[in-house]
């Protein structure tokens, strides 16, 4: 009687490549943020001329009107 030979698989190296991978990617983003946000980290956001430096957003003062239509035959 033949055993049958178990075939092997990679799942574990895929998986590792997958984790280690996406950790590297990750960390390597996370870094970018933080020396761009360290870089940046005394300037002011530049201010519209005309616009509020800060607050809500002001709301139209008058309602639109309603939208009327005609009957189609006439």
């Amino acid at each position: 009687m033949a055993v049958a030979k178990q075939k092997s698989t990679d799942f574990g190296a895929a998986m590792a490549g997958l984790v280690l991978g996406g950790s590297v990617l990750f960390l390597l983003m996370l870094a970018i943020v933080w020396l761009t946000n360290a870089k940046f980290a005394g300037h002011e956001a530049p201010v519209a001329h005309g616009a509020p430096a800060t607050g809500p957003a002001t709301a139209p003062t008058a309602a639109p009107a309603p939208v009327q239509t005609a009957p189609a035959g006439n």
